[in-house]
């Protein structure tokens, strides 16, 4: 099998734009919209980064309930002493805390859903 270049995560939810809209203020990067009004792409100079789509019936994950998995998450990379005004920033542009305890070790990490329930952390890059 040959993997593309250009392969992308795509993420499920209810309101593609609003959820494009969030990432794209959370990792810099741009919204693009598409022919598909069902599909929305965010892209960095370098191109795509991660794409949503909309799923008429969708319905947001519920973990961290002990009974569901995770199946899936994002982990933002950030620079240590940048962890607070990244954590700030994710809050303002709609994430949900799920577990911001301060370990303030080498792998800091920090666990929140996105606004269509999509868990993402933020972990400090390794020294």
């Amino acid at each position: 099998m040959t993997v593309h270049k250009n392969t992308v995560l795509v993420l499920d939810c209810s309101e593609p734009e609003r959820l494009a809209e969030f990432y794209a203020g959370l990792l810099g990067a741009e919204v693009r919209l598409s022919k598909d009004p069902d599909y929305v792409e965010i892209t960095q100079e370098n191109g795509v980064c991660l794409a949503v789509h909309r799923e008429r019936d969708y319905i947001p994950p519920s973990w961290p309930r002990p009974e569901d998995s995770q199946q899936a998450h994002l982990r933002i990379m950030v620079a240590r002493g940048e962890m607070d005004e990244a954590e700030r920033e994710a809050v303002v542009l709609g994430a949900r805390p799920i577990d911001t305890k301060d370990n303030s070790g080498p792998r800091d990490t920090r666990i929140y859903a996105d606004p269509a329930g999509h868990s993402f952390s933020l972990v400090v890059i390794p020294e």
